[in-house]
């Protein structure tokens, strides 16, 4: 582990929840996974707490997205037991954004129906979907006209569409895919922040993956860091800067700090150190 790391490693080496966090949320336990003769994990074990932000930083092809593509059941493992507060992934309710809006939306249904879709496959009452709609795009101080298709609005209003729809089953737990990759800057700050709100107002268990760095340690709890495969847990990370955090944030010592710190740990990973 990388000098003055937080002790969030148990003497097993299975990453525990920080001091103060509460109980585990995903249990993880000798998760193996390999792509042909690539191996992915080999007896990976982690632990999520409850109602933490957690975003998942690591070199390319390391198993980010193939990890949340496990716990999401997208993916099925080679061996290896996913538990979520000691239930099963089909006796849980969880939401996924997916990186690709674009490919997740339905084309052919208004906005709104894409949102409402979910709550209707799962043949909740109309006026309980209606209900759920409104509360949530009163939550979100949505302006945008969900009458229009897809194709009518732009990229981070799509993807502002496609998290929507995995907010409204109100989840017990959300992972994104680096869900901001495809959008314009001034948009992704703006998806950060209503990101921020969201989790602030809900507390839902996020876990989200990330290709940027700054924006990895801004918005979590705790910044995971992978190594290459089979992968492992180079260093958990607890952030513990007061939110809201604003543009103000990320030159404050302790953001720079920790920021620096887990530049490090990657780098040291990158060189295999």
């Amino acid at each position: 582990m990388a000098e003055g790391a937080p002790a969030n490693l148990l003497a097993t080496g299975t990453p525990s929840p920080p001091a103060g966090a509460g109980e585990a949320h995903i249990t993880i336990r000798g998760l193996s996974k390999a792509f042909g003769e690539a191996v992915i994990y080999d007896g990976f074990d982690l632990d999520i707490p409850r109602g933490r932000f957690v975003s998942v930083f690591g070199p390319n092809g390391c198993g980010k997205s193939t990890l949340i593509n496990l716990v999401a059941g997208l993916l099925e493992a080679d061996s290896g037991t996913i538990r979520f507060a000691g239930k099963r992934l089909r006796d849980t309710n969880f939401g996924y954004v997916f990186q690709n809006y674009r490919e997740a939306l339905f084309p052919w249904m208004r906005s709104i129906d894409n949102i409402r879709y979910p709550l209707k496959f799962r043949n909740i009452p109309r006026a309980e979907r209606s209900e759920r709609v409104e509360r949530l795009v009163d939550r979100l101080g949505v302006t945008l006209d969900l009458a229009k298709y897809p194709y009518q609005l732009s990229g981070g209003q799509q993807q502002l569409v496609s998290i929507m729809r995995s907010l409204v089953i109100e989840p017990e737990v959300l992972f994104l895919d680096e869900p901001f990759s495809a959008l314009d800057y001034e948009m992704t700050l703006f998806m950060r922040d209503q990101l921020q709100a969201l989790f602030m107002d809900t507390r839902t268990t996020m876990v989200f993956v990330s290709h940027d760095l700054e924006e990895a340690v801004y918005l979590a709890d705790d910044v995971m860091l992978l190594s290459r495969g089979p992968a492992e847990v180079a260093d958990y990370v607890t952030v513990g800067i007061p939110r809201p955090r604003t543009a103000a944030t990320i030159s404050q010592a302790d953001f720079v700090r920790i920021k620096a710190h887990c530049l490090d740990v990657f780098q040291k990973t990158v060189r295999g150190a």
